[in-house]
């Protein structure tokens, strides 16, 4: 597609060198006669007028621009043609595909190119996907281990990278471009974040707290770091995905459309109730398709694909299931598909049913993933929190699976809700919680403080060690464990009987946690340390008055 401006670079280039040969001083220098008349022909050479282009060349090119023109009008180009075109450009089966789509990628994300051809390129990788899909068939699927667990929920093109739990963005759970702290003192993805609060949250997505303001504010150190790490792991750290936009303007349309003709191309085959085999291909390159950008993730869900993946979410064959639940996942990440996830029959049956029983750990904690993303919307997360599978499959994940975080998180994400926070203590929240303190300090201090704020105490005070373990947290853990626990600890403090605040005040080093955190903290660990202060010390006045009374 750009042979013609290579060529006219190069002959600008030779142009520039004839000029420096035509005023090189040949003459004084003692050349032999061979050097010479290698100068002499190399300067006969660049006096070319012209720049030159092979007319094969350019003709293929003419054909593949013609492709992409069919594309972007809603064409779906003829099968003879299509394989025909591939097969002068030397795409002859599913692996060149593969390769050539990486090249490109590569070329976008190194920003080697300018924005026209970044744009032809981006309709480039969606011609070639439809291509291979359409000529070769689906990719060969990676092989999943039944005792493997994925560090990352979210297909990316880096998914054989094990990214550091402090760089995931605790909403996509990917790897942060763009770190940003909000009013609670939690670090998001900008993009994420952003989009939470565009859909009109006003809550912080992983402690539950209202936002005090919607000012985000970067969080260089982080950043630094990420970038670091990402250097050393020769990751792009600029781009996370193939980016159907340019500049971020208006979506790609050949690329846009070329995906849309690939997903009704995949969907259409699963139709046909094709082997387990194919079915694992189809389901794959569906994943694969959902990975890329938002918008096509809405056009592979309007194709049918969440319906289509339905039948397969309970597959006994263990890679099928990963796939079919991984695409579910991918797709989650667009608001709109979230409606599409909770209204389309059987689908949330089918993720409970891979929660409670999946044939992998991955399936598993998956499909906790897709719970915890779609439960983000308010009216579904209390349409989930009423379901008791739901809730005792995630308790189960987090009590026994090999990944909990997703598990947790989505707990919280329900924990906020009081009409659930019931059914969360029945199945042992609580008791979990506080197990899980020392591992996932934040997450199991967050929930305890949601569920204590909504009439769980008694719960709270009954889990054994539960005061000493989260004033441990409030002394010892991190910062934003930290702000959770003085907040369970004033709900617990306030309701759960002068015992409680007893234990609680017999703790070495807890007056001065709370000084610390009244000093550097957000303002709501400031307004909750001075919360919890003020309960101890009329506790300990009430012991005083009650010793001067005796007296």
């Amino acid at each position: 597609m750009q042979n013609e401006s290579v060529s006219i670079s190069f002959h600008e280039l030779m142009v520039d060198l004839s000029t420096l040969l035509d005023i090189f001083p040949l003459h004084e220098f003692n050349l032999n006669e061979d050097v010479r008349e290698m100068v002499l022909l190399i300067r006969k050479q660049c006096w070319e007028k012209k720049a030159f282009v092979d007319p094969t060349d350019k003709n293929l090119r003419f054909q593949v621009s013609k492709l992409l023109d069919q594309i972007k009008n809603e064409i779906v180009p003829d099968h003879s043609k299509l394989k025909q075109i591939f097969q002068k450009l030397g795409l002859k089966n599913s692996k060149s595909c593969e390769e050539e789509i990486e090249s490109l990628e590569d070329e976008v994300q190194n920003q080697q190119v300018y924005e026209k051809s970044t744009a032809e390129i981006i309709g480039l990788i969606g011609l070639v996907r439809y291509a291979k899909c359409v000529l070769f068939g689906a990719s060969t699927p990676r092989s999943e281990s039944s005792s493997s667990t994925s560090t990352s929920r979210f297909d990316s093109s880096t998914d054989t990278i094990a990214f550091p739990v402090d760089f995931r963005c605790p909403i996509s759970l990917d790897l942060m471009r763009d770190p940003v702290v909000v009013a609670t003192g939690q670090t998001y993805d900008r993009s994420s974040i952003n989009h939470w609060i565009d859909s009109g949250h006003n809550t912080c997505p992983k402690t539950g707290q209202v936002l005090a303001h919607t000012n985000l504010i970067s969080n260089r150190a982080l950043k630094n770091l990420i970038a670091l790490w990402c250097r050393d792991q020769k990751i792009p750290f600029e781009v996370t995905e193939t980016n159907y936009r340019v500049n971020g303007s208006t979506p790609n349309k050949a690329a846009f459309e070329a995906t849309k003709m690939t997903a009704l191309f995949l969907v259409n085959k699963l139709s046909a109730s094709p082997s387990t085999e194919s079915a694992n291909g189809l389901v794959y390159e569906l994943r694969l398709l959902a990975k890329t950008d938002s918008e096509n993730r809405a056009c592979i869900a309007e194709a049918g694909t969440i319906s289509a993946l339905v039948r397969y979410l309970m597959s006994n064959d263990p890679n099928l299931q990963i796939n079919a639940v991984t695409t579910i996942l991918n797709l989650s990440l667009l608001e709109s598909n979230k409606k599409r996830i909770m209204e389309t029959n059987g689908v949330i049956d089918g993720i409970t049913e891979v929660l409670r029983s999946g044939a992998t750990w991955e399936a598993k904690e998956n499909a906790a993933a897709t719970i915890f993303i779609v439960s983000g919307v308010p009216e579904y997360r209390k349409k989930l929190g009423k379901k008791a599978r739901v809730v005792k499959g995630l308790m189960e994940l987090a009590k026994d699976g090999p990944g909990k975080k997703d598990a947790l998180l989505a707990i919280l994400n329900f924990a906020v809700e009081r009409e659930a926070v019931g059914r969360l203590i029945e199945g042992g929240a609580v008791d979990m919680a506080i197990g899980l303190a020392s591992e996932f300090p934040e997450e199991a201090m967050a929930i305890i403080a949601a569920v204590a704020k909504r009439g769980g105490v008694a719960a709270v005070v009954a889990s054994f060690q539960s005061v000493r373990i989260i004033g441990g947290i409030l002394r010892d853990g991190p910062e934003a464990a930290r702000e959770s626990a003085v907040a369970g600890l004033v709900s617990v403090c306030r309701r759960g009987g002068p015992e409680v605040v007893a234990e609680l005040a017999s703790m070495a080093g807890i007056e001065r946690s709370m000084w610390e955190l009244m000093a550097t903290g957000t303002l709501r660990a400031r307004r909750k340390s001075a919360s919890l202060m003020r309960i101890i010390r009329r506790w300990a006045a009430g012991l005083e008055n009650q010793s001067t009374v005796h007296c």
